[in-house]
C-alpha cells in the first residue's frame, strides 16, 4: 500500500529497455515540497537455495557484464515470462541453471534489491529434495550461461564465504543467511511455496500516469 503522505504528482518515462525501463517521478513530500526521484522499474526475479541432504546449498559462478568478472550466485532469473507465476519461474530456473528438480518448496524471504532507485522485488525460494535432471532434458546455455559454473558448497562454508567478502551478490547473501536461520528452526516457520507476494504487488503500484508531465 502506498504512503498517503508522500503524493506522486506524476511519472515520465526516460528510457525503455529489454529489462528495465527508467522514469522520474514528481513526488510531494509530507512538508508539501516537491522532489524528483529516477526510477528503475524492474519485472522482478525469483531465486532458489536449494540445499541437499549434505547441507550443501547450490551456488553458479556467472560473469556480470557491470562488475566485469564472476560472481557466486544463486539459481536465478527473472519474471519475464507472461503469465507464469514466480514458483513456477523458481523451478524452471533451478532446471535450466543447476540441472535440478526439487521435491519441497518453501518460501524464505522476499527482499527489495535496491528501494532507493528501484522496485526490483525478489522471492527466494528454499528447495529441497533434489534430483538430478536427466541428461536429454538439460537446457543448452547460451550468453554468460555459457561459461557459467554450478558447484555444491556446504552451507557452513557459504556463511565464510559471505564473512570473507567472496560471496556478495545480494540474493546470495540473504538466502544463505535465511537458510541457515531457517535450519536452526528446523523448517518449521517457512511459508508455502504459493504464498502471495504482497510486497511486490505493491512496489508495482503506479499512482501517477507515466508519461505525463509535471504539474505547472
Amino acid at each position: 500500500m502506498s504512503d498517503p503522505a508522500f503524493q506522486t504528482l506524476s511519472s515520465i518515462e526516460r528510457y525503455r529497455g529489454w529489462v528495465i525501463d527508467v522514469h522520474t517521478d514528481e513526488v510531494r513530500m509530507p512538508d508539501g515540497s516537491i522532489a524528483r526521484r529516477d526510477v528503475i522499474d524492474h519485472p522482478g526475479a525469483v531465486g532458489v537455495v536449494a540445499l541437499d541432504e549434505q547441507d550443501q546449498v547450490v551456488l553458479v559462478r556467472q560473469y556480470r557484464q557491470p562488475l566485469r568478472r564472476h560472481l557466486w550466485e544463486l539459481p536465478a532469473g527473472l519474471l519475464d515470462v507472461d503469465g507464469e507465476q514466480p514458483w513456477a519461474a523458481a523451478k524452471r530456473e533451478l532446471h535450466e541453471e543447476a540441472a535440478l528438480t526439487a521435491t519441497t518448496w518453501h518460501v524464505l524471504l522476499d527482499l527489495h534489491t535496491s528501494p532507493g532507485m528501484t522496485n526490483e522485488a525478489i522471492r527466494i525460494y528454499l528447495a529441497r529434495g533434489l534430483n538430478a535432471v536427466p541428461s536429454a532434458q538439460r537446457f543448452q546455455a547460451e550468453h554468460e550461461e555459457v561459461t557459467m559454473t554450478v558447484q555444491r558448497i556446504a552451507l557452513a562454508e557459504a556463511l565464510v564465504m559471505i564473512q570473507r567478502g567472496s560471496l556478495t551478490n545480494g540474493p546470495a547473501v540473504a538466502g544463505v543467511l535465511a537458510a541457515r536461520l531457517a535450519q536452526l528452526a528446523n523448517f518449521l516457520e517457512l511459508r508455502p511455496a504459493d504464498s502471495p507476494w504482497t510486497s511486490r504487488a505493491a512496489g508495482l503500484a503506479t499512482e501517477g500516469a507515466v508519461g505525463a508531465e509535471p504539474p505547472a
